[in-house]
């Protein structure tokens, strides 16, 4: 079915509170996917860079998360070991769990993974250009996939394929499917690959920065469209980005991680509006639009810790104006007395509540 691009917002909104309520307060859905406590290393000569750091995280069905932070915070690497995508051997995963749809993703095996992907999970990634293959042309590469996961001829694949891409608002999806990635725009190539991504109707779509590289525009009527086609199916989405203004106009809720940990998490308007640790507001302080009209842009001095030697104590420490002696100690990830119980800061010292706000802007 394909809908009119204008309509797309309103529709979308009307049906994401119905969804996202039935998830958080009826008791009873299970997350589509939960990641507890995961330590992930990388080994390195002499030693192991310590990626991930004891990393929980939580996605409804519904509801669209999204994970934030500076490049090299652990975004990325959280989605990959969520579908298992890491290189085998290249990594190892020292301590805790990852359930998707329920079911243990650490102890499932490889036969079993590839049957999870694209039906209970599927990610649209940064750089389609290198995602798509290019020797092959578009048909080729999306009837492969619905070939794969299920018993379908080539002539109802093909006909599914040009369905989905219509699914996407593109506007002449025969030749789209005659052609090759390179023929295509990044804005076009990236909607093949959302297209390609809800190919097998997933319970969770992982989309990793899949807007960097796309203009305003292109970039609002992406967001548009994955927020309208999984609010439709169901479906949850986990957006990794590392901008703020994306997070409050496209996410429900938002996890801010720093050096391979969690350092706030809560609903997006009152994480991104009412800050309560210094990262966050950080990040917040150095958005162009809140600096003064011919005034340098705000940032974090410092540099984020060397994770071969990962601190003791609180993995911001070093960067904090109000760090002390007590910052030796790691912080728990946790709720804060008078705020709201979704919201859970990983500080010593947070910064004072603020009263609740509603979210930044919305996608247009």
């Amino acid at each position: 079915m394909s809908a009119d691009p204008a309509s797309l917002q309103a529709r979308a909104g009307r049906s994401a509170p119905g969804l996202l309520a039935g998830a958080l307060d009826s008791g009873v859905a299970e997350p589509v996917l939960e990641i507890r406590d995961l330590s992930l290393e990388f080994p390195v000569f002499g030693g192991a860079v310590c990626a991930l750091g004891g990393v929980s995280l939580r996605v409804m069905p519904g509801e669209i998360v999204g994970v934030v932070g500076e490049s090299g915070s652990g975004k990325s690497v959280t989605a990959m070991a969520a579908l298992r995508l890491l290189p085998p051997g290249g990594h190892r995963i020292t301590g805790g769990s990852l359930r998707l749809c329920g079911e243990d993703v650490l102890a499932a095996s490889e036969a079993r993974m590839r049957e999870w992907r694209g039906r209970r999970a599927a990610m649209i990634f940064q750089e389609p250009m290198t995602a798509l293959n290019p020797t092959r042309r578009i048909g080729d590469q999306l009837t492969g996939v619905l070939r794969a996961h299920h018993r379908l001829g080539r002539r109802e694949a093909l006909e599914r394929a040009e369905a989905l891409l219509r699914d996407m608002m593109i506007p002449d999806p025969d030749r789209v499917l005659r052609a090759y990635p390179f023929e295509l725009s990044g804005g076009m190539r990236q909607r093949v690959m959302a297209a390609m991504a809800f190919s097998c109707d997933p319970a969770l779509l992982i989309a990793d920065e899949p807007t960097t590289a796309l203009d305003v525009t292109v970039q609002r009527q992406v967001l548009q469209l994955l927020r309208f086609r999984a609010r439709e199916r169901g479906a949850a989405i986990l957006f990794i980005t590392h901008d703020m203004a994306v997070v409050s106009q496209f996410c429900d809720r938002v996890y801010v991680m720093y050096a391979g940990t969690v350092v706030e998490q809560g609903p997006t308007g009152r994480v991104l509006n009412a800050p309560r640790h210094p990262y966050t507001r950080g990040l917040l302080d150095g958005l162009p639009e809140r600096a003064a009209p011919g005034s340098d842009l705000a940032s974090i001095p410092g540099r984020v810790p060397d994770m071969r030697r990962p601190p003791q104590g609180c993995v911001f420490s070093d960067r904090c104006a109000f760090a002390d002696d007590m910052c030796r100690r790691r912080p728990a990830l946790e709720p804060l007395p008078g705020d709201d119980l979704q919201r859970r800061v990983a500080c010593w010292h947070p910064l004072p509540p603020a009263p609740a706000a509603q979210a930044v802007g919305d996608v247009q």
